[in-house]
């Protein structure tokens, strides 16, 4: 099926899952905007799963906004693949991604637009400038978290830019190019090196509904960061390797002067230590290594991220 269409200037990609409560607030706020830009556009709305009345709603906007287009997955395949599956399916020559929570302000788009226009850019980043709405630990953690990315060399990303951005059709292909599994947008686009630019904002409260990012996604999201973007925690475990081997080799150094002197070794509490000192370093490099093994191995088998069960604009190209 081809990417794009010649006829459409800008696609707004929106992942949802379970948004039944907050999609009239999005409609409200988002259809004037995209009206008022001057240009023709479309809105992709993957359905990521949902199991309240979400689909029930974009199928009545749908026959309400003509732009609309609905994109079903068959299961919730999370936030990252539902943007995936948006941005193979959208056809404009610019593709904005955007969440339906409107934390992130939809009238930034224009500026977006303009921005990419003028100054020739391929990516234009959302900002979050202010995020006094955020609490503080989510503050405190997106900082340390964007931050210990940066040091680790993984990828010279914006901090505080999410996944708000607007991106060229050149920058959405090398996206869809790239055959990685369970990818890190935030971090993709970034490491392409495309010509880019920055527009600021205000992080606003959530207009309904509840948070789909808990605490044990974000943590998923930031291992999927670092071991997608860096070989840092491969060093690591060999610098502990190292340091386990010079552990050791003090530990037989002083046993031997101590045998030499006619000092008796410490007894089994020395022991236990070193052994458990040891065993845990070893058990730290395991572990770092089995998840770069887990991808590689998720990579060898293939499996698509998501699956889609229906396209409105496939159906509605098949009756005519």
């Amino acid at each position: 099926m081809p990417t794009h269409s010649p006829s459409i200037t800008l696609s707004i990609v929106i992942p949802m899952f379970n948004e039944e409560a907050v999609l009239p607030l999005l409609v409200d706020r988002l259809r004037p905007l995209a009206d008022g830009l001057g240009t023709a556009y479309e809105v992709v709305a993957v359905d990521d799963g949902s199991t309240d009345a979400t689909p029930v709603v974009l199928e009545r906007l749908r026959r309400e906004w003509p732009q609309v287009r609905i994109v079903r997955l068959r299961a919730n395949a999370g936030h990252q693949a539902a943007i995936s599956a948006g941005l193979h399916r959208a056809r404009g020559d610019y593709v904005v991604t955007l969440d339906a929570d409107l934390q992130d302000p939809p009238e930034v788009i224009a500026e977006m637009l303009r921005i990419a226009r003028e100054d020739h850019v391929d990516v234009v980043y959302g900002v979050r400038e202010d995020r006094s709405t955020d609490t503080a630990f989510k503050r405190l953690s997106a900082r340390l978290f964007y931050r210990t990315i940066r040091r680790l060399g993984a990828i010279d990303a914006p901090v505080d830019a999410g996944d708000y951005r607007l991106m060229s059709r050149a920058t959405v292909d090398a996206v869809n190019s790239l055959p990685e599994h369970n990818r890190v947008l935030r971090f993709v686009v970034p490491g392409l090196g495309f010509p880019s630019a920055s527009v600021g904002y205000t992080r606003e409260v959530r207009a309904a509904g509840t948070s789909k990012y808990p605490l044990a996604k974000m943590i998923r999201l930031s291992l999927d960061s670092v071991t997608g973007f860096s070989h840092a925690p491969l060093r690591f475990a060999t610098w502990l390797g190292l340091l386990g081997g010079l552990a050791a080799l003090g530990v037989l150094v002083y046993a031997v002067i101590a045998r030499l002197i006619g000092h008796a070794l410490p007894g089994w509490t020395s022991t236990v230590v070193i052994v458990s000192a040891v065993g845990a370093v070893q058990l730290l490099a395991l572990g770092i290594l089995g998840e770069y093994v887990g991808r590689m191995y998720a990579v060898m088998q293939a499996r698509p991220t998501y699956f889609v069960a229906h396209d409105s604009l496939e159906s509605q190209d098949s009756r005519r």
